[in-house]
């Protein structure tokens, strides 16, 4: 079982086994899916086509952002041992405290939107980073306090390098 999230507030629940039916919140799904390079797809699903690319994964967080017919969209994914965590209270976000947030991908720092000493939560936007022509909105990877902004506006990064540090 998974549960799929997108950052308008939707949920599914999806049903699946290797080789056998998909059910989406209870109800048969069928599709036809092709791969068409990595990271995009072609999908038709009820008669209608759909065109699918995986913009940003984040495994570690399983948070995925996904550009499907031009339109961005962010999904968060939750699989069953997740939702027991959740049921248990003891998620993911309050086992593991992050640290620091690091560039995903390399680009320029149009915007920050935080300064030091601020109070953030989760999925509040901390920065700007423009590439490949897109702005990608970096939001806080979990509640905490930015202790140091390692960038300027205007700067070049590379992936993986330190962008905000958490006290």
């Amino acid at each position: 079982m998974l549960q799929v999230s997108t950052n308008a507030a939707q949920t599914w629940n999806i049903e699946y086994q290797a080789g056998g039916p998909i059910t989406v919140n209870n109800e048969p799904f069928e599709w036809d899916i092709v791969v068409l390079g990595p990271g995009r797809f072609h999908v038709v699903h009820e008669g209608k086509s759909a065109a699918a690319e995986v913009v940003q994964a984040d495994y570690l967080t399983k948070t995925f952002q996904l550009k499907l017919n031009g339109q961005v969209i962010e999904i968060q994914v939750k699989d069953r041992f997740d939702l027991l965590l959740d049921k248990l209270g003891m998620s993911a976000a309050t086992v593991g405290k992050v640290n620091e947030m690091k560039a995903p991908m390399p680009g320029l720092i149009v915007a920050i939107r935080v300064e030091p000493g601020q109070t953030v939560q989760k999925g509040d936007p901390l920065l700007v980073l423009e590439a490949m022509k897109m702005e990608n909105i970096l939001k806080a990877p979990g509640d905490g306090t930015v202790a140091a902004i390692k960038v300027g506006l205007r700067d070049n990064v590379t992936k993986g390098q330190v962008l905000v540090q958490f006290s």
